[in-house]
């Protein structure tokens, strides 16, 4: 049998707003316990969720802040939009989109992987525009990065029964979408007519943590609305 995680512990970045916050949200409403990493705390009052604020760019801070955990799950969900055309980019920006989307991930992952006992899940949040966009150049090598990483995860830790997997949305109704850093390269509406919602992923998220998720791993799944049609 599958082991019984729908009660787990579970480990969330980016729980302040936005995609992060409805993942906690949806977790917590499902059993989960949930400890949320982000700077500053969500309005979650749920005797089951504690935030530890932490600057997730800052690798000595965010170590310390997951040293004594051991979770059943770990969901990397913080982001950050950057765009720029080819003559224009901004190195430093590129700088922070691959330590935010890759390099915060790895170092979750190793120091939390080894303590998750067999059957644990990972999901990363990436996004469509891993398979290239024009303007967003750094963005997307940056969450292609991610899918190559866990794709390598997915096979080291499949004999433990450990599975990890993206799940990348689309253009996502949440603050980041009205980000003025990303005002040069402004968001596409899917073809459904409307944006993604938080809520949605929230929920395919919390199925890749589930139980009946378990011959799941390695794969980017598309919530695109069509946008990848």
């Amino acid at each position: 049998m599958p082991p019984d995680i729908t009660a787990g512990h579970a480990i969330v970045t980016g729980v302040s707003s936005g995609i992060g916050a409805a993942i906690a949200d949806r977790l917590l409403r499902e059993g989960w316990r949930v400890t949320g990493l982000s700077r500053s705390a969500p309005g979650l009052t749920d005797p089951r969720f504690v935030h530890r604020a932490v600057d997730l760019l800052d690798d000595a801070a965010l170590a310390a802040a997951v040293a004594d955990l051991q979770p059943t799950a770990l969901v990397h969900a913080a982001g950050l939009m950057r765009g720029g055309v080819i003559g224009s980019l901004d190195a430093e920006a590129g700088r922070a989109l691959w330590r935010l989307h890759v390099e915060v991930a790895s170092l979750l992952a190793d120091r939390l992987v080894p303590r998750m006992g067999d059957g644990g899940r990972i999901v990363l949040v990436g996004s469509r525009t891993a398979a290239g966009a024009a303007g967003r150049s750094q963005y997307a090598a940056s969450k292609a990065a991610v899918v190559a990483m866990v794709r390598s995860w997915a096979i080291e830790l499949a004999p433990r029964g450990i599975t990890a997997n993206v799940v990348a949305p689309a253009a996502t109704d949440t603050p980041m979408l009205r980000d003025p850093g990303r005002s040069a390269v402004p968001p596409k509406l899917p073809p459904i007519g409307r944006y993604i919602r938080p809520e949605e992923v929230a929920a395919l998220t919390a199925f890749l943590l589930g139980p009946e998720a378990g011959a799941i791993t390695g794969q980017q799944i598309l919530v695109c609305g069509g946008s990848s049609l």
